[in-house]
């Protein structure tokens, strides 16, 4: 599959939340939200962006690929790191315009560059308006 193959999304409501046809809606800049969850324990590693060829590319070879809205550019996650993420599933949600990759992390386990698990390490807590950043569990 091409970069250019999915086809458009419909415009009968019903057929795009009950159909079996996978029509991803891309946002005014052409990405679609990728959440990533581990197949495991369902633990949330990372929110990212794909475009049509980083969705078509996870697709073809069943490693993850997203847009990196900072550098421009496609990136194959874990291309520099070793932590290549295999997508054991994908989702998508009713309006087709998120999509969700359960995914098992090669090399060390890390899928943040800060080289956790996961992106999400830190809890935001608060009490008395004193707002601040904890290490999450």
């Amino acid at each position: 599959m091409s970069a250019n193959e999915f086809p458009p999304a419909p415009t009968d409501k019903k057929t795009l939340e009950e159909g079996t046809a996978f029509t991803p809606r891309f946002d005014d800049s052409g990405l679609l939200t990728a959440v990533v969850t581990d197949a495991s324990d369902g633990r949330l590693l990372m929110v990212a962006h794909m475009n049509a060829e980083a969705l078509s590319k996870t697709l073809e070879s069943g490693i993850a690929h997203y847009w990196s809205r900072s550098r421009q550019a496609l990136w194959k996650k874990g291309e520099t790191s070793g932590n290549f993420q295999h997508v054991v599933a994908m989702e998508t949600d009713c309006d087709q315009d998120a999509v969700h990759l359960r995914v098992h992390v090669s090399g060390d386990n890390a899928t943040c560059h800060t080289g956790r698990r996961s992106c999400f390490y830190r809890r935001v807590e608060g009490d008395d308006g004193d707002i601040r950043l904890t290490e999450a569990g």
